[in-house]
């Protein structure tokens, strides 16, 4: 089979015409000087023609099998021994075919390694959707009931409200989160007033706050800045504070420090509640992680999306437990890159 395809080759064929004439002209030159002349360029002729086609055969041979290996491959082999093409032009292509699989082999990993984490994702952030689907399927059945009492109605409504807000912020993070992932949030690089960043992000917690009567209280200087996008920012520091008022107990108390050196600005924050147990550490920052302490309302997306928006912003973020009790993040922001 390899022998007829090497034979139906058109350039072996053009190369063969070629040899063909030359060596019909030059025994033909060789007759019209010397008949014993023109025997010897024959014979001349027909070496040079079969050493050609020999070494040509040769390498027609080692590049079909090149070929099938290489279609080996394609097909799901995990790898060919290249090491026996050490030579001349095929050396130099066995080296980048070699670079080419090696790098298709990568890619091919990552893809299926990104598969495997969007269809796990899929599942979580169906899990996490169906759950207030579920209680609100629940409490719109007994909303239904004819002699259900004006004030247990209005409870009812209050406790919808809450699943819906929740489904809500679960779908904005998310589609946050995507975006980022995706690359397509174009972060601005433009100096940030901490003091200004800290009272924005306080905001949407200070009712709920004065409700738990918790106190917030500010240790900085005020001139702290960092080069970084204000408004994600915000989403960062407002997700870590609502983390602690989460886990703070009524009366407790959150504590806001921030400072400024030559080489990061630095925002810390503490709480005064039970901590965060050891197992759960490392873990703190993964998508839809949800500690021993966590409460049922938690998602678990919060944190693993502030850090997403911090890395971003040449940023780095880590988290531990205070010696006394309570948890302590620590948000550095650095002047150069890390």
């Amino acid at each position: 089979m390899i022998r007829m395809s090497f034979l139906r080759n058109p350039e072996i064929k053009r190369g063969l015409l070629v040899f063909i004439v030359l060596s019909v002209l030059s025994t033909g030159i060789g007759f019209l000087c010397e008949k014993s002349l023109g025997f010897f360029a024959l014979c001349l002729c027909i070496m040079f023609t079969l050493a050609h086609f020999a070494l040509t055969y040769r390498r027609y041979l080692k590049i079909a099998e090149f070929t099938c290996g290489i279609d080996s491959i394609l097909h799901g082999a995990e790898s060919i021994n290249f090491g026996k093409y050490s030579e001349g032009e095929l050396a130099i292509l066995e080296s980048e075919i070699s670079k080419l699989t090696v790098r298709l082999r990568e890619q091919a990993e990552a893809l299926k390694k990104d598969k495997t984490q969007l269809a796990d994702s899929i599942a979580d952030i169906s899990h996490q959707i169906r759950t207030p689907l579920t209680s609100i399927n629940i409490l719109v059945s007994l909303l239904l009931k004819p002699k259900l009492s004006d004030e247990r109605r209005l409870e009812i409504a209050k406790e919808l409200e809450i699943m819906l807000l929740r489904i809500d912020w679960l779908i904005t993070a998310l589609l946050k989160m995507s975006k980022i992932d995706a690359g397509v949030v174009s972060l601005q690089r433009k100096t940030v007033s901490v003091a200004e960043l800290i009272k924005r992000s306080i905001e949407p917690i200070a009712v709920p706050m004065e409700i738990r009567g918790q106190q917030i209280d500010i240790l900085m200087e005020g001139s702290e800045t960092f080069i970084g996008d204000f408004s994600w920012s915000v989403e960062a520091i407002g997700n870590i504070l609502k983390n602690c008022m989460e886990h703070t107990p009524n009366g407790g108390r959150i504590v806001v420090e921030a400072c400024e050196n030559a080489v990061y600005t630095e925002i810390v924050i503490m709480d005064n509640g039970p901590g965060i147990d050891k197992e759960d550490l490392p873990h703190l920052f993964e998508r839809f992680y949800k500690g021993k302490n966590s409460s049922d309302q938690s998602i678990g997306i919060g944190l693993a999306l502030a850090r997403m928006i911090i890395i971003n912003q040449n940023g780095t973020i880590k988290v531990q437990n205070n010696r006394d009790k309570g948890a302590r993040f620590t948000v550095r922001f650095y002047k150069g890159v890390v």
